[in-house]
């Protein structure tokens, strides 16, 4: 009897601790991977055996839902007013055994200012809720944490500059830093997924929607950088998602409004847009997300990519080999929604999708798929593979055996160490486009009129500079300053020295590009700042100052402070042609 007793006990560590060895042995960001690991392999096969249809049709979904904790009452009507499947997060993972969820500011799962302790326990609580059901198994729990413009933890967090300022620094090193803090803090607040990079190519200056979110218009530095942030991320077990296959940085439309064509041909997608996608493949990424954009030299078919197979089965998982996980970008978009609500899902899924981002209806989504399953449109080997591509991954990055993230891991948010690297970045990135007559640095003798859409944060700017000892005044107009607000600033100018204005997008923006013209015509010297976009210059070349900063982030309104007083030297170098300017790389020092 004592005999059985005890090979019942090794029988039972064994299975126990199997997670954790699997991913003693899965743990390189390269190999093995589940062909290689007959251990894992096995393990995670014997748990799908055991799962109901509805529970592997629940894995492949990722959705949001409102509220900061697992069962908030606050939330219940907007809930179920926006289709989520559920009064709370309780509910819709108990009923549709979903795989993950994202989280999002504007559903208050992340506030703004942060609650770390509060995003904690919202995660150990959903993962809790997961871990009790059937088949226990962990959520992938992920954002957008691009940095700059795309953020969703912020202050008191870290908040890095964004990937175009990135990659004015010109820095590998400093790329695969922030994504390793990024990950670090992410992780703290139980966050073990994060859609990012961005490893699109912005070719096109007229990009409204990835823009200062690429790294470069050269694809080798979005290779590079991209590469650094893959190992970042992932070197702190965080799932990185390089996004947005095949590539959208070539468009003029927002695939969050409408459905963007992209018209290179082959040759020119494989120089520029799919290059850096295969050089994370070959750095071991783990997931991939779908563009909802027509690539006819590669589908002509008139099928966003998100939709299309001959662009995710026949181009990505066979040509390309990547093996990882493909997730669609949210379906909730309107380049996604080219089909019947019910067949997006399931036409995403047999073009070759493994995760299933943010349906608008999670009902609707959910019972699609699973009718297409029951009815054999998808056949159960179809989804037996994805279901393992998920079980896998979520076993590769810990989540079996630590699903939990203690509170006190919360205490790296924000620390003095990770903001000073968040600055240093940020200082490097400053770039210098214009000076004429050496109108920077600015003199602390001369007065100063700071001015421009509240976006381009004229106010804190001129509140830095003040406590640099600068005397400087603020005026902020709308978005799109209307002729009275231009003649309250021309006004105001007449008692200053120099003009600042930061604009947000002005290349765009004929309010903006009037302002700034007005000011120049009024015979003050102008300086201009481009809070976003750096193709700003382009629209007023008759200015005589010129900086772009890449982003609106107060860590970079803080490095635009220094570099305007000299306290630090601009370096950044253009990592985007400014048509008819200046070329790429292109960059002033004082």
């Amino acid at each position: 009897m004592r005999r059985w007793l005890a090979v019942l006990c090794s029988v039972l560590v064994l299975f126990t601790i199997l997670p954790a060895a699997a991913l003693a042995k899965a743990g390189d960001a390269v190999k093995p991977g589940w062909k290689e690991d007959r251990v894992a392999k096995g393990w995670i096969q014997s748990k799908i055996r055991k799962m109901t249809l509805e529970e592997k049709v629940g894995q492949l979904f990722m959705v949001h839902v409102y509220g900061r904790t697992p069962t908030d009452p606050d939330y219940e009507e907007i809930n179920l007013e926006e289709k989520r499947g559920g009064r709370n997060f309780k509910e819709v993972i108990e009923k549709y055994h979903v795989g993950g969820v994202i989280y999002f500011n504007w559903t208050d799962n992340i506030g703004t200012p942060i609650d770390a302790k509060q995003v904690n326990a919202l995660s150990n609580g959903l993962q809790k809720i997961a871990m009790k059901q059937r088949m226990q198994i962990p959520l992938f729990i992920s954002t957008d944490q691009e940095g700059g413009l795309v953020a969703r933890v912020t202050e008191p967090a870290t908040v890095f500059p964004g990937s175009m300022a990135t990659g004015a620094t010109r820095s590998v090193q400093y790329a695969g830093k922030s994504a390793e803090i990024m990950a670090r803090e992410l992780k703290s607040l139980g966050i073990n997924m994060d859609l990012a990079p961005v490893l699109d190519v912005n070719v096109n200056p007229a990009n409204p929607v990835i823009n200062v979110r690429s790294f470069s218009e050269d694809p080798d530095l979005v290779s590079k950088m991209g590469v650094a942030q893959v190992k970042g991320f992932q070197g702190q077990n965080i799932v990185a998602t390089a996004k947005h296959f095949p590539g959208h940085g070539d468009t003029d439309v927002d695939s969050h409004y409408g459905l963007p064509i992209i018209h290179h041909d082959r040759e020119t997608l494989e120089k520029v847009d799919l290059k850096p996608f295969r050089a994370a493949i070959d750095a071991g990424i783990d997931a991939i997300m779908t563009a909802h954009i027509v690539v006819p030299a590669l589908d002509d078919s008139g099928l966003p990519a998100t939709l299309s197979k001959p662009i995710l089965t026949d181009l990505l998982r066979r040509e390309m080999g990547f093996d990882g996980l493909i997730i669609t970008d949210s379906l909730g978009m309107s380049g996604a929604n080219v089909l019947p609500p019910d067949r997006v899902p399931v036409e995403a899924f047999k073009a070759g999708a493994d995760i299933l981002l943010n349906p608008p209806d999670v009902d609707l989504a959910y019972n699609a798929v699973l009718n297409a399953v029951k009815s054999g449109e998808i056949s159960q080997k179809r989804l037996d593979e994805s279901v393992f591509r998920i079980l896998w991954y979520k076993m590769k990055r810990g989540l079996f055996h630590h699903p939990y993230v203690d509170e006190k891991a919360t205490r790296i948010i924000g620390n003095n160490k990770h903001l000073e690297t968040a600055d240093r970045i940020a200082d490097k990135s400053i770039t210098l486009l214009k000076n004429e007559k050496g109108v920077l640095p600015l003199s602390r003798e001369k007065s100063l009129l700071v001015t421009g859409p509240s976006d381009g944060k004229p106010e804190r700017l001129a509140s830095l500079l003040a406590e640099k000892g600068i005397s400087a005044d603020a005026y902020t107009t709308g978005a799109t300053p209307t002729p009275e607000q231009i003649e309250a600033a021309l006004e105001k100018a007449k008692d200053v020295d120099t003009v600042i204005v930061t604009t947000y997008n002005a290349d765009s923006n004929t309010g903006q590009q009037n302002l700034v013209r007005a000011l120049k015509e009024a015979g003050k010297p102008v300086v201009v700042a481009a809070m976003r976009n750096p193709y700003d210059i382009a629209a007023f070349p008759e200015v005589d100052g010129n900086l772009a900063t890449y982003g609106n982030r107060d860590v970079s309104v803080r490095a635009l402070a220094r570099a305007l007083t000299g306290e630090v030297n601009p370096s950044g170098k253009l990592p985007v042609t400014v048509p008819g300017m200046f070329e790429y790389g292109f960059g002033l020092r004082y």
